[in-house]
């Protein structure tokens, strides 16, 4: 405990840590100004039109699952006359199928909707705080490593694997405190922006279970991030190192190499690159095209589409950071620090 102790003080300490909690905050702050700047609460003949207008919607889609299914049933000529498109299976365009109906909140211009708008904003903050936790993390070790602070600690505490372990264990709590802090303040902010300044629109339990899921996966996203920037600098010795690191693979792999991978027309050349599975894990699936699996212009319907799931995307951003993480200890342990 005293070890953990001392690693939460000289953690809350660095002056790094206080700037990106400052910059966070501050973001948040310009994001909320910008909201409420842009928005304005619906008076209620704007909230009339927008629900005849989402009701007209509603009765559009009913009307065309309903002429889809006569034309099924041979009720309507196969080809229509006025151009429409009806598919050969009506469990796509039924209404009841659909994951939400239109609403009126849908409809408003120039409104904040906290049923519409949150989930985009969801994903601003798990971005900053991945951004956040990576950082955090690769300085953290990686300036103790470089001016000689592990070796001090060291001395008072000679186990290793302790240490590190301490270390890397207290950094995964306090991001994972500061990350459930700071997302109870941002959805408040802007709850209470829709209620003086917008509008909350339809929030049922429904809602609630997607907002949390999409926010518990962006949370093992920053927590994996944290850790991964906390390994790639405990094996560089240096902060830069994950840095260089990052910024390596961004221009060298997703850039470089697809390009060269589309270039050789090789087959699903997403499912080798890291932002794919990142996509379908925080999204809970990514659909991609593959433009080689419809090369014959003779053998009809073609469907070039495929699927990453989030299964296979969590797999993958686990092996990597357990992989970097068992790598950066293993190093820890046998290597020379002074």
């Amino acid at each position: 405990m005293n070890l953990v102790r001392a690693e939460l003080e000289r953690l809350g300490a660095r002056r790094f840590v206080q700037l990106m909690v400052v910059l966070l905050v501050l973001a948040f702050g310009v994001t909320a100004l910008t909201n409420v700047a842009i928005s304005h609460q619906p008076s209620p003949s704007e909230m009339t039109v927008a629900q005849q207008k989402a009701d007209s919607e509603r009765r559009e889609m009913d009307l065309l699952h309903e002429r889809c299914l006569a034309r099924q049933r041979g009720e309507l000529p196969a080809e229509p006359f006025d151009g429409s498109y009806y598919p050969a299976d009506c469990s796509e365009v039924d209404p009841g199928l659909r994951e939400r109906l239109p609403v009126a909140a849908d409809h408003l211009v120039g409104v904040f909707t906290f049923s519409k708008d949150t989930r985009p904003l969801l994903y601003f903050l798990i971005a900053f705080l991945v951004l956040f936790g990576f950082l955090v993390g690769a300085s953290y070790i990686g300036a103790d490593l470089n001016s000689g602070g592990v070796v001090n600690l060291l001395l008072w505490q000679p186990r290793r694997i302790a240490v590190l372990g301490a270390k890397l264990g207290t950094l995964m709590a306090a991001v994972l405190l500061l990350s459930l802090l700071a997302t109870v303040a941002y959805l408040a902010t802007f709850w209470m922006i829709a209620l003086v300044d917008g509008h909350v629109g339809p929030v049922d339990a429904e809602f609630w279970s997607d907002l949390g899921a999409v926010w518990a996966r962006g949370l093992v996203v920053v927590l994996l991030a944290t850790v991964i920037g906390f390994a790639i600098a405990t094996l560089g010795r240096h902060t830069s190192a994950a840095l260089g690191a990052v910024a390596a693979y961004a221009v060298v792999w997703e850039l470089g190499a697809r390009l060269v991978l589309e270039i050789l027309e090789v087959s699903r050349p997403d499912q080798l690159m890291l932002s794919s599975y990142l996509g379908a894990w925080l999204a809970g699936r990514a659909q991609f095209w593959d433009r080689n699996a419809c090369t014959d212009p003779f053998a009809g319907f073609c469907d070039g589409t495929y699927t990453l799931t989030w299964p296979s995307g969590l797999v993958v951003l686990l092996l990597l950071a357990g992989g970097l993480t068992a790598a950066a200890f293993a190093v820890f342990r046998r290597r020379d620090l002074l």
